[in-house]
């Protein structure tokens, strides 16, 4: 058996941030070894230090209000020198960044520069760090293009970062960082914002290439399901510390840690039907500054809120009793893609294109699908917020479409949209609590600003946040919370229909499954019906009764959401299924012999 050589040692690693409330540790005595050909997942929830933790082995903490404190970050290279990557200048740095080590960051958007192709985007990288033409340079950016499988490379090589999906955008992110070869590849949340068959499609890439360069993986998620899919190790932190480590069989079989059980339980299992996901809080509990576990294991915590079969078809039964609260009739949207000389439409993007179905009172219907099969678009020209081309969309017996603009306005009282990204969705200078009461002012309901503030502080406690949070303003919440006041102003004017657009995609799973339970509970108080959106099968899965399953804007599959799991009819939804991160015993040790193959 080959020995397996060093590549990065993390000793002691601490790096703080100076805040108005004090110095804060972000990574707190964090120490690991990293080995060439390895691929280790550090996982944990937002502010647990795992991204903090990659910025300092490339020294891109920003200073101020950062620093790395005290610890080591030992590269070992090739020819058997040893550098602390802390104490090198930063000219020298300069020549390991990239080079070296190579990070792909998580919004790709964001990473890349808008007003450069993408094709100079990874040539300049190439021309920084080797001796090359431009000529050259361009020739291996098209070979790399092609290694991770972009469609096209010629086309992608002349495109700007608009003009490519979002999945296409992580690979040219991907090809960037393999560029140089690098020893170290550090992927922060890569695929937290894309579909199962795009992110499976991409694990599988990044194993490829490497192995192809013989380098070793540091791979940072808040999802178990993917650590269970790409990851040999894995770390597990918790406010800036590592709670647990170990090989990635033993952390899935036994956890140890309660933080650890947590994160495992509050993923939604595939297999059964939960009435609530475990969370986090579920098994731990700190008091002064010391954690408290609260429940032993994994399977206890599932077994306690399994639905019986008997409980599943009793509400299936019920529902099909009430009333159709929503039916659409063969409802298009269409969107011109073409135009001649004279501005006339030659072609269209068939967005939606003749969608039927019915959903009844109390029911939560998810809608699936890969990105830009028109699952959002549907929503959207359910709420009329985009124009529907053709069709019947009728809500209590009245078509939406035939409604003028004040019986719209009327309609909007009860048909109210979550969106998915909550920061985009307030504004950024009107405190959480004025932009809860913002809308009862515009439909004029309560009769004074005290009754709609004391509406506002009882939606705040609803949704599990305290009241003296009135005043903040949206910058001064996490994600989970932010999505939480969304949801408290889509209560604010009692609606009957929500819309859950995505409502949860960009969220920890600790803190999505607090979310999910939060609109369970809200639609057994209120009597809500749902339409949930996601790309997420597991989760449409766990909030829903019956799901549509669309692609290329028309309806794939449809029916009750364990049937389609347990039964696919359709290819399509197969493939989707297929590619869902399992994370059970059998696939991990599946997924790890293939890797070591």
């Amino acid at each position: 058996m080959m020995e397996k050589k060093l590549l990065l040692e993390v000793k002691n690693l601490v790096t703080e941030f100076k805040t108005d409330d004090g110095i804060v540790k972000a990574v707190n005595d964090v120490s690991f070894d990293l080995y060439r050909g390895e691929t280790i997942g550090i996982v944990g929830e937002s502010g647990s230090g795992k991204s903090v933790t990659s910025l300092s082995a490339m020294r891109l903490i920003p200073n101020p209000p950062g620093r790395i404190a005290s610890g080591q970050i030992i590269y070992h290279t090739k020819d058997g020198k040893q550098i602390d990557l802390v104490k090198i200048s930063e000219k020298e740095m300069q020549s390991f960044r990239g080079n070296e080590l190579a990070m792909i960051f998580q919004e790709p958007m964001t990473s890349l520069n808008p007003v450069f192709t993408c094709g100079n985007q990874v040539m300049e990288t190439i021309l920084l760090h080797q001796k090359v033409t431009k000529q050259e340079a361009e020739k291996l950016t098209l070979e790399l293009f092609e290694k991770v499988k972009l469609p096209d490379p010629k086309r992608v090589l002349n495109a700007y970062p608009h003009q490519l999906s979002g999945g296409q955008k992580q690979r040219v992110m991907i090809a960037m960082a393999m560029s140089c070869k690098p020893g170290v590849l550090i992927a922060d949340e890569p695929t937290t914002a894309l579909d199962v068959t795009v992110q499976k499609t991409i694990l599988q890439l990044m194993n490829d290439l490497k192995k192809e360069i013989d380098s070793a993986v540091i791979f940072i998620t808040h999802d178990l399901g993917v650590i269970a899919e790409i990851a040999d190790r894995v770390l597990v932190m918790y406010k800036g510390r590592i709670v647990e480590q170990g090989d990635v069989v033993s952390i899935f079989e036994s956890p140890k840690h309660p933080y650890t059980k947590g994160l495992l339980a509050c993923r939604p299992p595939l297999d059964l039907r939960l009435r609530v996901l475990p969370t986090v809080t579920d098994f731990m509990k700190e008091e002064n500054g010391q954690i408290i576990e609260l429940q032993s294991s994994v399977e206890e915590a599932i077994k306690n809120v399994i639905v019986t079969k008997e409980d599943t078809l009793k509400r299936r039964a019920e529902l099909m009793t009430r009333e159709k609260i929503l039916q659409l009739k063969g409802v298009k949207t269409y969107f011109p893609s073409k135009r001649d000389f004279f501005g006339n439409v030659k072609d269209y993007v068939k967005a939606v294109d003749d969608v039927t179905f019915d959903v009844y009172e109390g029911e939560t219907m998810g809608l699936v699908g890969e990105s830009g099969c028109g699952k959002t678009t549907l929503g959207r020209t359910i709420l009329r917020l985009a124009p529907a081309t053709a069709g019947e969309i009728i809500y209590k017996g009245r078509n939406v479409l035939d409604l003028n603009q004040a019986d719209m306005l009327d309609l909007r009282k009860e048909m109210q949209i979550i969106f998915q990204d909550p920061y985009s969705s307030l504004n950024p200078r009107m405190t959480i609590g004025n932009a809860i009461m913002e809308p009862m002012m515009v439909h004029g309901i309560y009769g004074s600003d005290k009754e709609r503030k004391e509406k506002t502080i009882e939606l705040l406690e609803k949704v599990n946040m305290k009241p003296e949070q009135f005043a903040r303003y949206p910058h001064e919440f996490s994600g989970g919370q932010r999505q939480r006041v969304c949801i408290a102003r889509a209560l604010a004017l009692n609606p009957k229909f929500i819309i859950c657009d995505e409502s949860v995609s960009a969220l920890d799973v600790s803190v999505q499954a607090q979310v999910l339970n939060l609109l369970i509970n809200l639609r057994e108080e209120f009597k809500f019906t749902y339409i949930f959106i996601s790309h997420d099968l597991s989760v449409v899965k766990f909030m829903s009764d019956r799901m549509v399953v669309m692609n290329k804007g028309k309806v794939e599959e449809m029916g009750y959401a364990d049937d389609i799991y347990n039964n696919p009819s359709n290819e399509y939804t197969q493939k989707l299924i297929q590619a869902i991160p399992k994370g059970s015993l059998e696939d991990i040790k599946r997924n790890k012999a293939a890797r070591m193959a």
